[in-house]
């Protein structure tokens, strides 16, 4: 039996008309969302297969929510500056999991990526938040240990670990 496999994206934003219109250029909030349902089912595949969320799902709307039951899979979700505590209930419904930040085989997950004096403590941080931009170190070369999932950065399409660390 093939075991599940674990993908990870962030910054869904899904409803959130100013971010999409006006920041990642879609002519309509329907071809956004629609884009990244259609890329997340055509990578997750079994309803095995594991996708962590790092945050931003809506814009602090309980609307974005049943979009989830569209894709495909296990969805575990690391809080984001946009989900509410006092929506978490709700968000139970359409998800596996919502935690604050946790481990994956070494790799932290968060939201927002980790403060750069823990960075040397693990394999590294898988983030979102910063959308399209990038963690750089102190020589102007892009950090090797932060990894950015925010959707805009991977193509709207939910990412392995494997593929993070070829990129």
């Amino acid at each position: 039996m093939a075991s599940a496999t674990v993908r990870f994206i962030g910054d869904l934003h899904f409803l959130h008309k100013n971010l999409i219109i006006g920041l990642r250029g879609f002519t309509s909030v329907e071809e956004h969302d629609q884009l990244i349902i259609n890329n997340w089912n055509k990578t997750v595949r079994s309803p095995k297969d594991l996708t962590f969320i790092l945050g931003d799902i809506g814009m602090e709307k309980l609307t974005s929510y049943p979009m989830l039951d569209l894709l495909m899979g296990r969805k575990i979700i690391i809080g984001g500056n946009h989900e509410r505590y006092q929506d978490s209930k709700e968000l139970m419904k359409y998800v596996d999991g919502i935690v604050g930040m946790m481990d994956y085989k070494g790799f932290i997950l968060t939201h927002c990526p980790i403060h750069e004096s823990l960075i040397e403590s693990c394999r590294g941080n898988i983030h979102g938040h910063v959308h399209s931009k990038s963690i750089w170190s102190e020589y102007g070369v892009l950090h090797p240990k932060y990894f950015n999932v925010s959707a805009e950065v991977i193509d709207y399409t939910p990412i392995t670990i494997e593929q993070l660390i070829n990129k």
